[in-house]
């Protein structure tokens, strides 16, 4: 009779898991309870949120409300968005193993740590110099390494790496910039929350002839977009 260990995780092994990472099981509650029971079907989307540990991109003081369903304040008037409307712009863009990403907006990391895993490689930019170096050294600790970090004006994009399959942008601009247009690729994706005091969150799609066609999929909340590099 083989001796090998059964395939199932056994009991041990799951107390010793959930005492390395204490939040694993509230990360699967918000995983199955605050998404797959709302409109999160994609299991890719899914399976992404539930490996990227949340906690590890909040200030200290905040990590026993990781996993909330809201946004949290990581400093320099900025946020770290709720999950689910992480999961709902990482499952709007569809994003695949090869595509090529814009994340505007870096913040904490968090939304390239959950693109990390579906796509091949991420360009992440961030107005926020301070915002951009902790980021970096975060993403970097916590093994992402498809993920490139810099500190600019997403209102510029990053045409040294253009085009772009996919663009993720977190932060409201008046308008759509369009630069970040002209960088999308033939067939690509870009979400982007777009408006003032009422925003709105918009779907932009560039057909293989180059026709751009915006959709508005909801009523949404972001911190504006700036245009001008702060400290």
């Amino acid at each position: 009779m083989s001796s090998d260990p059964p395939t199932n995780e056994p009991p041990k092994q799951r107390a010793d898991h959930e005492l390395s990472d204490p939040y694993a099981g509230i990360r699967e509650k918000m995983v199955t309870g605050q998404l797959a029971r709302r409109d999160i079907v994609n299991q890719r989307v899914l399976d992404a949120m539930r490996t990227v540990h949340r906690h590890e991109f909040v200030p200290e003081h905040l990590k026993s409300s990781a996993y909330d369903d809201s946004p949290l304040p990581i400093g320099k008037s900025q946020t770290i968005s709720q999950p689910y409307i992480v999961a709902l712009m990482t499952q709007l863009v569809d994003p695949q193993p090869d595509d090529k990403v814009l994340d505007v907006g870096t913040g904490s990391g968090y939304q390239a740590a959950v693109l990390a895993p579906l796509v091949q490689n991420i360009f992440s930019i961030e107005i926020v110099k301070s915002l951009a170096d902790d980021a970096d050294a975060r993403l970097r600790r916590l093994g992402y390494k498809n993920v490139v970090v810099r500190h600019g004006d997403g209102y510029n994009g990053w045409p040294d790496e253009a085009p772009f399959d996919v663009i993720i942008v977190a932060a409201a601009p008046d308008h759509i910039p369009q630069a970040l247009v002209d960088q999308l690729a033939p067939g690509g994706a870009m979400v982007i929350p777009v408006g003032d005091r009422s925003q709105k969150l918009m779907m932009v799609s560039k057909e293989e002839d180059g026709t751009v066609v915006r959709d508005y999929i909801a009523p949404v909340a972001f911190v504006p977009m700036t245009g001008e590099a702060r400290d």
